[in-house]
């Protein structure tokens, strides 16, 4: 896909790291258990990985027209420790539906990210994944999409290249 075309286009010295957030599992925030138990190690580590980023891309998975759980939950639980979450990153924010508003609604929640200490390259979201993405070569199918990403990671290489 276009980020490994984004890999194979980064200066020698830029490392890329993937964060899955099935391995930052944890209780679900509240107050209570935040009095009770502190902040979760895993929404420490979390954190302060986004905090020794030069830049950060996320892609968003939507259920029901927003964020999912998972997301909300870690996103919480990191605002205790600033709410400055994105800790004045340059961020790329995508999102891939198999619907047709090519989850408009993740994105619009998204963009929230600007009052959490974010700066925002762009976003792009992709609607019609099924004919979107060819699953076994791997790869963008559609030119549309493909131009859009590819205008879209420009957008956040010259932010992060505003930055050194």
């Amino acid at each position: 896909m276009a980020i490994e075309r984004y890999s194979q286009r980064k200066q020698a010295d830029t490392q890329i790291e993937f964060l899955d957030l099935n391995y930052y599992e944890m209780p679900i925030y509240s107050i209570d258990r935040e009095r009770t138990t502190g902040i979760p190690e895993l929404a420490e580590e979390f954190y302060h990985k986004i905090g020794s980023a030069d830049g950060v891309v996320v892609s968003f998975a939507e259920h029901n027209g927003t964020v999912t759980a998972a997301w909300k939950n870690i996103f919480d639980w990191m605002s205790r420790i600033e709410t400055a979450v994105w800790q004045q990153k340059v961020l790329l924010l995508l999102a891939a539906t198999p619907g047709k508003r090519a989850g408009a609604g993740v994105l619009g929640y998204a963009k929230l990210a600007s009052f959490f200490g974010g700066r925002i390259a762009a976003s792009l979201g992709i609607g019609e994944w099924a004919n979107a993405y060819d699953a076994d070569k791997n790869l963008l199918i559609n030119t549309t999409d493909i131009e859009a990403l590819d205008l879209a990671l420009d957008h956040f290489s010259t932010a992060l290249a505003g930055i050194e």
